[in-house]
């Protein structure tokens, strides 16, 4: 696992609690939307960019 992974895996759980925090408190769902897609696409290329899948 390289830094830059930790870094991406790490946003993408950052943002996730956020979602949380956002749906607790009401915000619109457009914001939800738009944080959990970014949540979403930082996890993935974290995960993408581990280097067990070669």
């Amino acid at each position: 696992m390289n830094g830059l992974s930790t870094i991406l895996i790490a946003v993408g759980l950052f943002l996730l609690s956020g979602v949380y925090a956002f749906v607790k408190q009401e915000q619109p769902k457009g914001v939800v939307v738009l944080l959990s897609i970014g949540a979403a696409m930082a996890l993935v290329a974290g995960v993408m960019r581990l280097d067990v899948w070669s």
